[in-house]
């Protein structure tokens, strides 16, 4: 044991005792000692040990190691030197040459088992030590699987054959003992679950019932454990499993080339030997929508296959396929088309009637489940009319749009008034969609009588123009107090220019007054406002002269 420096328990009470008085001399320091480790058996050669020694005495080193072997009170190996590692100063051990063996082997141990080991080291100052019970002697069977193999896995034999041989290595001799009676177990790559066991026989071999095999790449670990007397240890060997694939042909169809959400796509095939055609029964297969889960399914007695599977678009599902699922399957696969329109939502913002019968309705195009897109697709937006806002929608006016997830629009109409709806027509990459029913109506008006007095004039002097303006409330109304313009276009012209403006009286009549100065036609021009259209009444030609 190496020296401790620390106070005893004396002079540490009377240090305490004096306080600040004369130091109380330190009890005396022991003696530098030689140390000795712990001795462990070397698990490849159990006929041998090592262990470490050191000394504590300045300028000192070990000089000898010798070891005694012994069980009970009798030493049955006398060991008188061990021999240091020069790679690793400090370690002793019994050289491989000189390791102990059985007595049947011409050593001096008599039979399998677990020994004492007794170290006695000296420095080179004479210091020597002898630490009893320093170690065990594993002196017990190594066991070992030489061989373990699982054979060849087939289509028609689909299963592992686990066979090999366990041996137990002799301390000393190193020679391979068989291991009779012994379970050796098998296990699927590091998982801990046994899948087989099987008992060796005189010999060590083994042999076991077929296990099948689950998966084309795998390899299996073959464990024998045991801590007894006679064999301690764990013997483990591996094994790539060995498959031959048969080679099976693959046809199918769907029944359509375009689903939309929820709808059922139908993949239907056959499986068959490509060398004579015949079919291939009870094959696993899955098949699956774009990037969707898969459906398992499995060919009948004709080698035939039904999939029926439910569209559910997201981002690039595009396309049907069908693989074969088996262990010993070969080139089985096959795809198709398919598109799959994704959801979308056409939103009605806002709309407007003119009082000149346009129609302007504005929207957005969305995909609502999606932030973003890395394609573009044209899209046509429709501008739909129904005489009642239920039934007998018709397309009024359309525009393209190109849509890459949100895509705000305008479509505009001539009309008088009605049901309308916005109505996305779809394509191969978004599905179609319709906005809410929106109504807009006006109030038809209309200007009568458009008289201009005198006729003929005088140029420069002023001429009066008078007309009536009604509306339509379930019957014509004088329209009252309501804007109105007069117009005039001088003659070969077709331009007209405002030349003056009024408001309609209470019976909806208009007066309106301009200096003449060439011949020309006047006609008033009721603008219209926030409920009702616009309209113009017939032109009255004046002769001015």
């Amino acid at each position: 044991m190496r020296a401790d420096l620390r106070l005893s328990a004396v002079s540490l009470v009377t240090a305490l005792v004096l306080g600040a008085g004369a130091a109380p001399a330190l009890a005396e320091e022991p003696a530098p000692t030689v140390g000795v480790g712990r001795a462990v058996t070397v698990d490849t050669q159990r006929g041998t040990f090592r262990v470490t020694a050191w000394t504590d005495a300045p300028q000192a080193t070990v000089t000898s190691v010798s070891a005694k072997v012994r069980q009970g009170d009798t030493v049955l190996a006398d060991l008188p030197s061990l021999v240091e590692n020069p790679s690793s100063r400090g370690t002793f051990a019994l050289p491989e040459e000189s390791a102990l063996k059985l007595t049947e082997d011409g050593g001096t141990i008599p039979a399998l088992g677990r020994y004492a080991i007794d170290v006695t080291a000296t420095d080179s100052l004479g210091n020597t030590v002898t630490r009893a019970n320093a170690g065990t002697l594993d002196f017990t069977l190594r066991p070992v699987l030489t061989s373990f193999d699982v054979g060849v896995s087939t289509w028609a034999d689909r299963n592992i054959h686990p066979q090999g041989t366990l041996v137990g290595i002799q301390p000393g001799s190193l020679d391979q003992v068989p291991l009779p009676g012994r379970s050796v177990s098998f296990r699927l790559g590091w998982d801990e679950t046994a899948i087989g066991t099987a008992v060796t026989d005189a010999t060590g071999a083994f042999t076991a019932a077929p296990i099948p095999l689950t998966t084309r790449y795998a390899w299996y670990r073959a464990e024998f454990s045991e801590n007894g007397d006679e064999v301690h240890g764990l013997g483990a060997r591996t094994d790539d499993a060995d498959v031959r694939t048969r080679r099976m042909a693959l046809t199918a169809t769907a029944d359509k080339t375009l689903a939309v959400n929820g709808e059922t796509v139908t993949v239907t095939g056959r499986v068959t030997d490509p060398a004579d055609g015949s079919p291939v029964a009870d094959e696993p297969l899955e098949a699956l929508l774009g990037g969707g889960v898969p459906l398992a399914v499995r060919t009948d007695a004709e080698g035939r296959f039904t999939a029926r599977l439910v569209a559910a678009p997201g981002p690039d599902h595009t396309g049907w396929s069908v693989r074969g699922t088996g262990v010993f399957q070969e080139g089985l696969y096959a795809n198709g088309a398919l598109a799959m329109p994704k959801d979308t939502r056409t939103n009605l913002v806002a709309y407007r009637l003119d009082s000149n019968g346009r129609l302007t309705a504005w929207g957005q195009f969305r995909s609502p489940y999606e932030t973003w897109a890395g394609y573009m697709t044209d899209q046509t937006v429709l501008l739909e009319q129904s005489p009642d806002g239920l039934t007998g929608w018709k397309k009024v006016a359309s525009t393209p749009i190109t849509t890459d997830v949100r895509r705000s629009f305008a479509v505009g109409v001539a009309t008088r008034g009605g049901w309308f709806r916005l109505h996305s027509l779809g394509s191969s990459m978004y599905a179609e969609s319709v906005s809410r029913t929106f109504q807009v109506a006006r109030t038809s008006t209309r200007v009568l009588s458009v008289d201009a007095t005198p006729e003929p004039v005088r140029k420069g002097s002023e001429i009066t123009v008078t007309a009536t303006v009604q509306h339509d409330q379930a019957g014509w109304k004088p329209l009252a107090g309501q804007q109105v313009q007069l117009r005039f276009a001088a003659w070969g012209s077709q331009t007209w220019k405002t030349v003056a403006w009024g408001r309609t009286s209470a019976t909806g009549r208009a007066s309106l007054k301009a200096r003449t100065s060439v011949d020309g036609t006047y006609t008033v021009v009721y603008v219209g406002d926030a409920s009702h259209f616009d309209s113009t009444g017939r032109g009255d030609y004046v002769d001015v002269r």
